[in-house]
Parts: C-alpha cells; sequence; structure tokens
C-alpha cells in the first residue's frame, strides 16, 4: 500500500501570470494532441482527395492529386490510390476505390473513397475486342466470355464436368444458333459469382463437345446487372 504524507500543488512557488500561462500551454497542448489522435483514427475511406488533369496523352496522363503533379500511366496507381485506367488526348478514366470516373483536360473532381454501395465488376477490353472475366460456378473456378447476345449462360460438356454439373440433373432442350439447332441440356445453378456479384439459382445449357472453349456469360446472369461499356472497360453493376 502506497502512503502519500505530503501532497504538494503542482505549481506550488509559481507566480498568478506564470501559473496561468502553464496552464494554457498545457490545455493548448492536450488539445493538439487530441486532434492529432482524432486524425490519426480517422480511416482512410473518409479521407478527401482532389484530382485535376492538367494533360493527356495516349495512354498517360499528367495529374494534380492533392496539390502535387503527378505523371501516370494506363495501370499504374498514385499514392493517394488514383488508378489510371485509360487515357487519350481527349479524356482519362481513373478508378478511386472501385468507382470509375472519366475527366477531361482541365476536368476536377473531389471524392471521398467511399466503396460502392451495390457490387460491380470491371473488365478490361482483350486483345482481341472480347471482355473475359472470372467467378466461380456452385464454388468452383470459372472463366468467362461476356456475351449479351446469349440468351443464357453456356457451358460445354467438359467444362460441365469440371464444375460437377450433371447433365441427368438436367433437361432436353434444343437451342437455336447462327448455324444450326443444336440438342442441349438445360440445368440450374445453385450459385454463380462474377467477381463479387453473386446469384442463385441461375439457368444455363450444357453443349455437348468442346466449344464455346470459355462459359458464356449470357442474359440469364447477365439481366440481374446494369451494363456500361466506355473506351475499352466494361462495368457490370448488381441490380441488388
Amino acid at each position: 500500500m502506497w502512503v502519500w504524507t505530503k501532497v504538494t500543488p503542482l505549481y506550488s512557488g509559481i507566480n498568478t501570470n506564470r501559473r496561468r500561462s502553464r496552464v494554457m500551454n498545457i490545455i493548448d497542448t492536450t488539445r493538439r494532441t487530441r486532434l492529432t489522435l482524432v486524425l490519426l483514427l480517422l480511416p482512410l475511406s473518409s479521407l478527401a482527395v482532389e484530382i485535376e488533369v492538367r494533360a493527356l496523352f495516349s495512354g498517360a496522363a499528367m495529374f494534380v492529386i492533392d496539390g502535387q503533379n503527378q505523371l501516370l500511366k494506363t495501370g499504374q496507381v498514385s499514392r493517394s490510390g488514383v488508378e489510371l485506367v485509360e487515357a487519350n488526348p481527349k479524356e482519362a478514366i481513373v478508378r478511386i476505390n472501385g468507382e470509375i470516373r472519366t475527366l477531361q483536360l482541365s476536368g476536377r473532381i473531389s471524392s471521398t473513397f467511399e466503396k460502392p454501395e451495390k457490387p460491380r465488376v470491371m473488365i478490361k477490353v482483350a486483345e482481341n475486342r472480347q471482355y473475359i472475366t472470372t467467378g466461380s460456378i456452385n464454388g468452383r473456378p470459372a472463366r468467362y466470355l461476356v456475351d449479351t447476345g446469349a440468351n443464357v449462360v453456356a457451358i460445354n460438356a467438359n467444362m460441365a464436368k469440371t464444375l460437377g454439373l450433371s447433365v441427368e440433373e438436367g433437361v432436353e432442350v434444343y437451342a437455336s444458333t447462327a448455324s444450326d439447332d443444336l440438342e442441349v441440356t438445360m440445368v440450374i445453378l445453385k450459385e454463380m459469382t462474377v467477381g463479387e456479384i453473386k446469384r442463385n439459382n441461375v439457368q444455363a445449357i450444357i453443349i455437348d463437345g468442346e466449344n464455346p472453349k470459355d462459359i458464356l456469360l449470357g442474359m440469364s446472369f447477365l439481366q440481374h446487372v446494369d451494363i456500361s461499356e466506355k473506351a475499352g472497360l466494361m462495368v457490370l453493376t448488381s441490380k441488388l
């Protein structure tokens, strides 16, 4: 047990003016310390970022980000988390924490790094002008080719086996293509994801053979998303 035999006032022996000055200094220091702690505790997602375009090139752009000049090439990310997705002499497309923004010369935006309310997937066009993305079917990895002209998701028979799908659980139907009518098996995918977008009980067809090479991401899934495409970037945004 500690016993204090004598307690001496903190400012004993100091005149009134000096005492008041020291008290104010301590209060001011305390306030600054509290402010610093608040700033340190603030999540990065609440910090705003000011972005301005100063120059545009093919595949690169000069920005002023939070008052500092930064040259970004396509695919590069700034220290503030701004990614240059695409650039040409007319405009720059940037991604900020999943949000896509389009900026023109001298254009300025302010963003607060907030997570989108609805899941979305961004797909960059491939060299063959196709949009390829990935996800899963019933928990197994899957690779998709986006095909807005297909009414349903289409899977070749070999891929269906890899995904654990059984034609015995489906129904035989006929599907029309540009060149022929095919006998296929209609199945229901219990769970299907594209990026972070998830849907249950998605209609699909299994086609005998090795085609299509990639799973066709058709409208039986795409009907549940909003689709936008600009400058070689497709964005799928969940409607739910």
